[in-house]
Formats: C-alpha cells, structure tokens, sequence
C-alpha cells in the first residue's frame, strides 16, 4: 500500500489553508509540509499497524501484519489451513447376510437433532438410514469390537471447533472401532 497520495493530500490540504493567509503564511507553510512528510508516514503507518492489530484481536485465529517495504507496506494475512476434509465414506459393500435370517422391530426414540445427523450421515454413506443404523449395531456388537472413550481436552482444536464432529468445546471422543 502506497501511503505517499496520503501524504500528499495532507501537504495540499495545509497549503490550501495557508493561501487564505497570503504569501508569507504560504511559503512558511511549504517548508513546514516538507518537514513533516516523515512524521505524516509515520502517523499513518502506527494508525494502519494499529488497525491490523484490532482486526488480528478480533479473528478467531490467524492475523494480519503489516510490513514496510521501502516507502511502501505490505499486509501479510495468515490463517490456518482449514481442515482436510473427512475422507469418502468406503463404497457401500454387500450386505452381511442376518445370523439366524430373521429379522427384528424395535422402537428407537431419540432426540430430533441426532437422528437429523444420523440421516446425514446415512445420506452422506449413500444407505437409508435403516440400513445406517444397521450396519452402526452390527459394528458395535461384532467379535472383537471397541468401545473408544478419548479424554481429548490437553489438544488444543483449531478454530475452538472439534473434527471429530462432538458438540463445540467437546473434549471428549467416542464411538465403535
């Protein structure tokens, strides 16, 4: 960013006062512009670090800085990475056939908000969310099942948020492997 238009808008501005004076008061008020060209790039460089500072406080993570570049600065904006996105669900594999062939009904009741994810994610793996909730049990109740509990709270998530999908400040992992 070039501040030197800056600089000399302020320089025209002063001058343009100082005609109503008269010729004297102008010439005075020329030397005087040139004096301060430095102290006006220097006004404006701490007023725009300044600024950047206040946006870097207000951003979840990242920054901005500024950089001087001969008479010139440069705003460097860094932000994490974003997350890699989760890997594509494998392709839907043939159906396990039943133990015994047979098959159960049941009533599940759960809350509104996680059978809503529990479609998404039935959607997102391309099943019905019968065969979702299926396939979940079977993995859960199969020979040689685990049940993963993580305690997660000494890494520190990126953005606050949590990848593995938990509620926002969760440091906790659950789940079937």
């Amino acid at each position: 960013m070039d501040i030197t238009p800056y600089v000399e808008g302020l320089r025209r501005d002063l001058l343009a006062a100082a005609d109503a004076a008269g010729p004297e008061a102008r010439a005075v008020t020329e030397r005087l512009a040139f004096a301060l060209d430095p102290a006006a790039r220097l006004a404006l460089m701490e007023a725009i670090s300044q600024a950047a500072a206040e946006i870097t406080a207000e951003l979840p993570s990242g920054g901005v800085d500024v950089r001087l570049s001969g008479r010139e600065l440069e705003f460097a904006v860094h932000a994490p990475a974003p997350p890699d996105p989760p890997a594509p669900p494998p392709p839907p594999s043939a159906e396990e056939p039943e133990e015994d062939g047979g098959v159960a009904r049941i009533t599940l009741r759960i809350p509104e908000s996680v059978k809503a994810k529990a479609e998404e994610l039935a959607t997102r793996s391309g099943h019905s969310l019968n065969t979702w909730l299926v396939n979940v049990v079977r993995g859960a109740t199969r020979e040689g099942a685990i049940n993963v509990d993580i305690d997660l709270s000494s890494i520190p998530f990126v953005g606050g948020s949590d990848p593995f999908g938990g509620k926002r400040g969760s440091k906790r992992m659950t789940g079937w492997a």
